[in-house]
């Protein structure tokens, strides 16, 4: 991607939060929020986002919650 601008970086934003662009799309990206406020305060709420949603995802109900749907479920199933 040559001449990269706010309207690029922005939509490939989510590609570039999980490195899934090419080595130079990545590299034109970077340099564009290095020089871009606007576009840099978008990757930080994605960056702040994506790092939630993991955490949320690593978090596990308590294990009486757990028993108790595992029971529900049986019962569901019987």
């Amino acid at each position: 991607m040559t001449d990269c601008g706010c309207d690029k970086a922005k939509a490939e934003l989510e590609e570039y939060l999980h490195q899934e662009l090419s080595e130079q799309d990545f590299v034109d990206i970077s340099d564009h929020l290095a020089s871009c406020a606007d576009c840099s305060d978008e990757h930080l709420v994605g960056l702040t986002l994506t790092a939630k949603v993991r955490k949320a995802c690593q978090e596990t109900a308590p294990d009486d919650l757990r028993a108790a749907v595992r029971t529900r479920l049986e019962a569901l199933q019987a």
